[in-house]
């Protein structure tokens, strides 16, 4: 949520490189250079547009991807707490499975992790690799309708690609300002700066956080969750962020005046509850309000006003859970017979079904003892005619964004054969890392593409990732039909030789690797399937000697064993031991240092 900040700091922190920092007049119009002016628009647009596609190749790569996790779990470590890790996979499971999206041709499929920070905060990297606190869990008390939201809100990011977009327009702002610098007589330098980074934060970060939060709500309502989570969800920042955070970087002041300037690239709590609450009454057909943070109303009429059920004040949260309820009730049911209202012989009346989502709105409407006031409103709510019209405006926008989503499902279709061949890349480098559903997901989109590309390769790598998956008989099926297809791609026969390993075929697999040395005697792969394959049945001779080629066809190779290394490259392996002590004396020193933080 907070990834925005670290970008405008990146940003700033080059501005601040060129820019001197010494306090002169502020600029005046009359001293700027107009021709600089013009070849500065024209720079920051090229520095855009060059920016943009690094960002996004950046981002549709498995390397950066798995890199960026290892790294968030270097840093931050992994959290240990089986319950937060169950609820986050359980939420964005659904999320990712159930809410209706689609990934552009040069989006990676989504990973994520439980980190063991215990900052109120997640973010979307540009990988589409997301990173949750366990203060973001544990603060938002495991609720799942609540995750949904801000974990929806970070899918969000990836699926809009923001990160990528953001930061080249950042990087284009930034130029800008520089170049205004530069062509103006006197400036005042570190106003400038100023002004860049604002409007970093209101220009650029802050519409993305608004277009956020809104497919956020979408997302997660069309996977079924409680579209009363959004509000929630912020109402239950803002109570943590005021009253409970112990982290002066994340307090935030309840009398602080919401109209003055500032650099947040966010948009205001109370503004982002207004907009989420709006969001799910529309959601519930116009009927359902919450008022004074606590009265929940239909069509005006006040059902019931909530209470705390915590350990805390959560009455606003449960207005909202309540409230989000009744919409979803109200959504997904065309007519008053469809919420089931019946009377048992005990007196007490049953509706709906026992769905969580409508939990908090059961227990509510029990404690106030509002069954029969609550089947009225609702019969009441049906009747009127501004049911028809909204659920008519309400079908035509759902189709409207199911119509864009479809957009970009035949544009992926549409592909290159570039960026299919970047599928099988990333496919590939999924399998290298047992990762086989990102890997199949993958290859069912390169397959799909009315431009395959490499229909050999295709099968090929599909087959791999098969057998990484465990599945060696359609593994097996694959892996032969590419070598039918082509017979002269050398990887055709080292995905197959891979494939037979994993089935525990040796000899099959040394044989696919003679006839890949036939095709290509210096392609390294051969020689490290080799080695691992003898260190595998302990012929350490033989694996010796494959290592040795495998270094001289990629002399910079960091995944020979230690055994190994030391004998085929004794210089080379001292200099990999020394570089190995030197980051674990840095992440000690690392370790040391959020230590001395926390004490």
């Amino acid at each position: 949520m907070n990834i925005g900040k670290k970008l405008r700091a990146a940003i700033l922190a080059a501005l601040l490189t060129f820019a001197p920092l010494h306090s002169a007049a502020p600029v005046e119009a009359a001293a700027l250079n107009p021709v600089l002016i013009g070849m500065s628009a024209l720079g920051g647009y090229l520095a855009y547009q060059g920016t943009l596609k690094e960002m996004l190749a950046i981002g549709n790569n498995v390397d950066y991807q798995i890199s960026g996790l290892k790294q968030d779990m270097e840093e931050n470590g992994e959290d240990k707490d089986a319950l937060n890790r169950e609820v986050v996979d359980r939420v964005l499971g659904r999320l990712t499975e159930h809410g209706e999206y689609a990934l552009s041709i040069n989006s990676l499929p989504f990973l994520w992790r439980v980190n063991a920070s215990d900052a109120f905060n997640a973010a979307c990297y540009p990988t589409d690799y997301i990173t949750v606190n366990r203060g973001l869990v544990r603060a938002l008390h495991h609720d799942e309708d609540e995750l949904a939201a801000v974990l929806g809100h970070e899918m969000t990011h990836g699926l809009r690609q923001h990160s990528a977009k953001n930061y080249a327009k950042a990087v284009a702002e930034s130029y800008a300002g520089i170049a205004i610098g530069s062509a103006a007589d006197n400036l005042d330098w570190q106003k400038l700066n100023a002004i860049v980074g604002y409007a970093i934060a209101k220009d650029v970060t802050l519409p993305s956080e608004i277009e956020a939060d809104e497919g956020g709500f979408y997302l997660m309502t069309t996977a079924g969750f409680n579209p009363g989570g959004g509000a929630a969800a912020m109402a239950r920042m803002a109570y943590y962020l005021t009253y409970e955070t112990q982290d002066i970087r994340e307090y935030q002041d309840p009398f602080e005046d919401p109209n003055a300037p500032n650099y947040n690239d966010h948009p205001a709590m109370l503004e982002r509850i207004e907009r989420l609450a709006g969001m799910m009454c529309a959601y519930g057909m116009g009927h359902v309000t919450v008022k004074n943070g606590a009265d929940v109303y239909i069509d005006g009429e006040k059902l019931l006003t909530a209470d705390w059920d915590a350990d805390y004040n959560n009455t606003q949260e449960n207005a909202y859970l309540i409230a989000g309820g009744l919409a979803k009730a109200f959504h997904d049911h065309a007519a008053f017979a469809d919420w089931q209202f019946t009377t048992a012989p005990n007196g007490r009346i049953s509706y709906l079904n026992e769905d969580r989502v409508y939990e908090k709105l059961k227990k509510f409407v029990a404690r106030h003892h509002a069954e029969e006031r609550l089947a009225m409103l609702v019969r009441t709510a049906y009747a009127s005619s501004e049911d028809k019209t909204m659920r008519k405006k309400i079908a035509a926008e759902e189709k409207a964004r199911s119509d864009t989503w479809q957009k970009i499902r035949e544009k992926a279709l549409d592909a290159k054969g570039e960026l299919v061949k970047q599928l099988r890349y990333n496919a590939d480098r999924y399998s290298d890392n047992g990762m086989a559903k990102e890997a199949l997901f993958l290859m069912e989109r390169a397959f799909a593409a009315k431009n395959p590309d490499d229909i050999a390769e295709n099968y090929a790598i599909r087959g791999r990732a098969r057998a990484v998956a465990g599945d060696y008989s359609a593994a097996l099926a694959d892996s032969d039909h590419a070598v039918e297809l082509d017979a002269k791609n050398i990887y055709n026969f080292l995905n197959r030789a891979d494939v037979h390993r994993m089935m525990g075929e040796r000899e099959k697999a040394l044989a696919d690797l003679e006839k890949s040395q036939a095709l290509d005697e210096k392609n390294p792969f051969i020689y490290k399937m080799r080695g691992e394959i003898y260190n595998e049945t302990g012929e350490k001779d033989a694996a010796l000697a494959a290592y040795k080629d495998y270094w001289r066809y990629a002399p910079n190779a960091q995944d020979i064993p230690d055994e190994y290394m030391k004998d085929v490259d004794a210089e080379a392996y001292d200099k990999i031991i020394k570089e190995r002590e030197k980051k674990e004396l840095e992440k000690a020193e690392k370790e040391k240092d959020k230590m001395g933080e926390k004490t």
